[in-house]
């Protein structure tokens, strides 16, 4: 078993907390777009308060451990460790009571090039334990809007994990998806799922739109966040997101492979 303090070393050692490689510039920015509510940071979630630009910096500060100053403009943001762990230790807490009660499960990535095989090793985990993991709406086609326009984008599923696949892509089972903060796809697996078999996730894993928007309906959701994601962390402190574990989002997909069996061992899933 992956002990604390090794989880630890290895976080700070892959920058997924500790200094990490989103800048406090690209943060800042979130938070400034996130109080103007703009789409592209609230990420499907529909906050219950006024948030302004100094309260999502305190927020930070607190879920995170970013700085608070906000004097602080530039350099590297900071994602402390202990939050990273208390994270994850909330987030397999989650897992298994869902894998307790054989719980329907849906899992789907705005981060496939990156976080695919996190989810998808915890897809068959809780397929093994006994739960339905749901994959409705298999070749759907959503129009997304991007920084290059709307993009018709297809939903696809690879080893349980749901993502989205822009045009012209061909390749399938790989983990060729787009990269995408779109609450549009959880949308429409939802909305799919009730539609056929009438069977609704009782928990959402993933990140970006995929946390934020299945909370905002009231599903019970877990996720991942960066310290550029405000969103996820708001809607964890209005009690819309049950849990978000900061940490850096954006690094090589190995990387993740020590929390995946931190996670395994914790939510008694490891076989």
């Amino acid at each position: 078993m992956l002990s604390t303090g090794a989880l630890r070393a290895h976080l700070l050692a892959a920058r997924l907390a500790g200094p990490v490689a989103t800048s406090r510039e690209v943060s800042l920015r979130s938070y400034r777009l996130f109080a103007a509510r703009d789409p592209r940071v609230t990420l499907g979630l529909d906050p219950g308060r006024g948030w302004e630009e100094r309260d999502l910096l305190r927020l930070m500060a607190d879920r995170c451990g970013v700085s608070d100053d906000p004097a602080h403009v530039s350099g590297p943001d900071v994602i402390d460790p202990e939050r990273t762990l208390a994270g994850l230790d909330a987030f397999a807490e989650r897992l298994s009571h869902a894998a307790v009660r054989r719980a329907p499960v849906l899992f789907g990535t705005g981060h496939p090039h990156r976080l695919l095989g996190f989810y998808a090793v915890l897809a068959d985990a809780m397929s093994a334990a006994g739960c339905s993991v749901l994959t409705p709406a298999q070749g759907r086609c959503i129009d997304i809007t991007t920084r290059f326009g709307v993009r018709t984008c297809s939903l696809d599923y690879v080893r349980g994990v749901a993502m989205v696949r822009e045009p012209g892509v061909r390749s399938h089972g790989g983990d060729t998806g787009a990269h995408t903060h779109s609450p549009l796809p959880v949308r429409v697996v939802l909305e799919a799922a009730a539609e056929g078999c009438g069977r609704l996730p009782e928990l959402v894993v993933g990140d970006h739109g995929w946390v934020c928007g299945a909370g905002q309906l009231g599903i019970e959701a877990i996720g991942l966040a960066d310290t550029d994601d405000p969103a996820l962390f708001v809607g964890e402190a209005e009690g819309r997101v049950a849990v978000v574990v900061p940490l850096d989002d954006g690094v090589p997909s190995a990387y993740y492979r020590p929390l995946t069996r931190y996670v395994l061992n914790r939510a008694f899933l490891s076989r």
